[in-house]
């Protein structure tokens, strides 16, 4: 059974930073299967950042030059980095990941909750 646990979330002032990390079990995933979206209470949920098959870091506009994906294929893990946190990030965070070659992700972690306070 695929599992995918996110760490990391919490309560930061804006400017600040914290970094997400998210574990897969159960799968082995490629280094560029995993990726993270975000929901925002009374939004849908959108991408924020992932690789691409060809191994190119993807980001959403809004996190562009703020936020860093990395990942850890030895240990099946991959991390957000977030910078200069705006209240508008604020939202529950989503690990996912992606069977080989697909282009949707199958597999979805259980969120957790990044605050910003203006």
């Amino acid at each position: 059974q695929v599992q995918l646990v996110e760490s990391g979330g919490g309560l930061v002032q804006a400017g600040g930073s914290l970094r997400l990390s998210c574990a897969a079990s159960g799968r082995t995933f490629s280094s560029n299967s995993m990726g993270w979206f975000r929901q925002a209470p009374g939004k849908e949920r959108e991408f924020v950042a992932a690789f691409t098959w060809s191994g190119m870091a993807n980001y959403a506009d809004s996190v562009k030059g703020r936020f860093t994906i990395f990942r850890d294929n030895a240990k099946n893990l991959t991390s957000l980095q977030m910078n200069n946190l705006k209240p508008e990030d604020t939202a529950v965070y989503y690990c996912a990941a992606r069977r080989m070659w697909a282009a949707n992700y199958d597999y979805w972690g259980p969120g957790t909750q990044v605050t910003v306070s203006s």
